[in-house]
């Protein structure tokens, strides 16, 4: 026969933090497998969608290019961005991001990967965002 000590330990291994922190791990899991059904913004496919105008072929970001532009804030302006990248390699279709609000998006070939590219979100004359997308 058990003790009484020995049942009330049994019992408070599953404290209240427990199963808030064992709930959080299964959603936190949950989510990083469903990431790839979810609706993307940037783009219809995940990748190698197709340049709809090619601006300058020979446009390569450089690291440092891509660390000021990660300084930028969503919601500042679109030529602030624009001066930080220059021309972009070409111009994607444009998106219907949220209802009444046309996206515009340009990509960027990166000298330091050449399987990735940067794809810049603007809305109006807002930058909006980045992605990265792998070939």
């Amino acid at each position: 026969m058990e003790s009484p000590n020995m049942e009330s330990s049994k019992t408070e291994r599953f404290t209240p933090k427990h199963l808030m922190a064992g709930g959080t791990v299964l959603l936190a899991f949950g989510l990083l497998l469903d990431v790839h059904s979810l609706p993307s913004f940037f783009s219809s496919k995940t990748s190698g969608e197709p340049c709809q105008t090619v601006v300058q072929s020979q446009t390569k970001l450089s690291k440092q290019q891509v660390a000021r532009l990660l300084t930028v804030p969503e919601g500042d302006k679109k030529q602030k961005v624009q001066e930080i990248l220059k021309d972009p390699y070409c111009k994607l279709s444009d998106l219907q991001v949220r209802a009444g609000a046309t996206a515009q998006r340009e990509a960027y070939s990166l000298e330091f990967d050449s399987q990735a590219w940067l794809v810049i979100l603007y809305e109006g004359d807002q930058y909006a965002g980045y992605r990265f997308n792998v070939r």
